[in-house]
């Protein structure tokens, strides 16, 4: 990955607009501070004034000065010109929750898709939160069904926006009981590492490694060690059998090792240790 490639700041879903706001801060401070300029865009929800005042009204409280929405109804609306001026100005794009299929749908191929990747690639600051996180993916959760073992079918999968790739992002995790379908999905890409990231966390990438913050955890499920699946034996709903799947559980301020695929183990223990101190 390029040195000069933006962080991206990928939320669970949920996360706090009223307390200490610990997430949109550090989104905050990534893209300038006070100095940010921030762009909300809201074509996940069917409910983009409701939701964009209320992003407005948390960033201005946060204490930035430039911010503004857009909302994306059609394709011709996503290859506007004063979109793309605004997202070429901005030091940080943040995407609110709502449907990721709308994401892609009225994003993909479009001149904000365009002007997003290459900002981004110059080091504008991406952020996303529910299903704002899952289209960061090359592959993302379209749908499927929670609390359940891992099963064929339950989980459909499709193309998403292609800011990271080799993952799999599946958001409100703990709280919908969501590693049945998560596992489901890496069974289908075991070339994929499966993040399922709760509420009010994130993961924040930079490069090759990223960083949990929040209150909950990041669940990395990987099974490019997989030794045994049924996947291709099995009819729709059949109940899969995976073997010598890899599970880490990562808590705030704990790192990951994409290219790897592995915790950054020395600086953890680091951490633990001041911690017990």
């Amino acid at each position: 990955m390029s040195n000069s490639r933006g962080k991206l700041v990928v939320i669970g879903g949920a996360e706090d607009k009223q307390g200490e706001c610990l997430i949109l801060r550090e989104f905050v401070r990534l893209a300038g501070g006070s100095n940010a300029r921030i762009v909300v865009i809201t074509v996940a929800t069917e409910l983009p004034l409701e939701v964009g005042a209320q992003y407005l009204e948390v960033f201005d409280r946060i204490g930035v000065e430039d911010v503004r929405t857009f909302d994306v109804s059609n394709r011709e609306n996503a290859n506007a010109a004063s979109a793309a001026k605004a997202i070429e100005q901005a030091t940080g794009v943040f995407f609110t929750g709502g449907d990721q299929v709308r994401i892609t749908n009225l994003l993909g191929g479009t001149k904000i898709d365009m002007i997003l990747h290459k900002r981004h690639e110059e080091g504008m600051i991406l952020a996303g939160t529910s299903a704002g996180a899952s289209m960061m993916s090359n592959t993302m959760i379209i749908e499927g069904v929670p609390e359940t073992n891992p099963r064929l079918g339950i989980v459909e999968m499709g193309p998403g926006m292609e800011f990271i790739s080799g993952v799999v992002i599946d958001q409100h995790f703990a709280q919908r009981g969501r590693i049945g379908r998560l596992l489901s999905a890496v069974a289908q890409y075991p070339h994929h590492l499966g993040l399922g990231i709760d509420e009010n966390t994130a993961v924040v990438v930079d490069g090759n490694e990223f960083e949990v913050i929040g209150s909950g955890a990041v669940t990395i499920i990987d099974a490019g060690s997989l030794i045994y699946s049924n996947f291709a034996e099995l009819h729709k709903n059949g109940d899969l059998a995976l073997f010598g799947v890899k599970l880490h559980v990562l808590p705030s301020d704990y790192r990951f090792d994409l290219q790897n695929r592995a915790p950054v183990l020395q600086q953890n223990l680091n951490k633990a240790e001041k911690t017990r101190s």
